[in-house]
């Protein structure tokens, strides 16, 4: 696997991880008691992304870790997937 590769993999895995991290820690105007007038109770009290990228570059660098570890260091390929589902799985 080539470097162009492995960024685009991270970049996608980046943004997947992203989507999945945003709900977490965010406070709500209604859970503050201070809601903005015109904007509904459920908007964030502040902004937060730049927490959330922080958060979102760790936990994808993680799992893409884990993937070059998985290739590289153990040799693991897609061809290997359906030797790891155990046999009265795989019917």
């Amino acid at each position: 696997m080539g470097w162009v590769s492995f960024v685009a993999i991270y970049f996608v895995v980046w943004w997947l991880t992203l989507f999945a991290v945003l709900p977490f820690s965010v406070q709500t105007q209604d859970d503050a008691e201070d809601v903005t007038p015109g904007t509904p109770g459920s908007a964030p009290r502040g902004p937060h992304m730049l927490r959330a990228a922080f958060r979102t570059t760790i936990l994808a660098s993680l799992v893409v870790g884990l993937f070059y570890w998985l290739t590289h260091g153990l040799g693991y390929t897609f061809d290997d997937l359906p030797l790891m589902v155990p046999s009265n799985l795989a019917r």
